[in-house]
């Protein structure tokens, strides 16, 4: 085989590879999603972050291993990287880092009320403590 072909075969897996790297990124907007409730807004300015950051790892990839030469096998790749990713791997990924991140969100929840309650509780002691009421400010003129 040639350096040349040698060269391009390499360049292929590592398309897709990126594809597959698209697909986790794709993912990780999902998970965000199924985690947190957001609104609307918060959702487009996410699809722009996708889409930044897709474009800026394509852009990278293909300079860096490709000197930047556009070429039809590199879609191919990417095509084929991603469609692996969704139809083998995607729903596992979703699945395992949606329950890590309910489970970590839920974490944190419980840790801050355990912070919190101790707060709450001290400042209704010292309302009771302190009749605010009582106190009389005297007016400057």
């Amino acid at each position: 085989m040639s350096n040349f072909v040698l060269n391009q075969t390499v360049t292929f897996f590592i398309f897709i590879i990126c594809g597959v790297l698209v697909g986790l990124l794709f993912d990780f907007f999902r998970i965000l999603r199924k985690t947190f409730k957001t609104p609307d807004f918060v959702t487009y300015i996410e699809d722009i972050v996708f889409w930044l950051l897709t474009c800026i790892l394509l852009a990278y990839t293909i300079f860096k291993f490709n000197d930047g030469e556009l070429r039809a096998f590199i879609f191919i790749g990417l095509f084929i990287g991603i469609l692996f990713y969704i139809l083998l791997i995607s729903k596992y990924v979703i699945k395992i880092c949606t329950k890590i991140s309910i489970f970590i969100k839920n974490l944190i929840y419980k840790v801050g009320k355990i912070i919190i309650l101790p707060i709450v509780k001290f400042l209704k002691l010292m309302k009771n403590f302190v009749n605010f009421e009582k106190i009389k400010f005297k007016k400057q003129r």
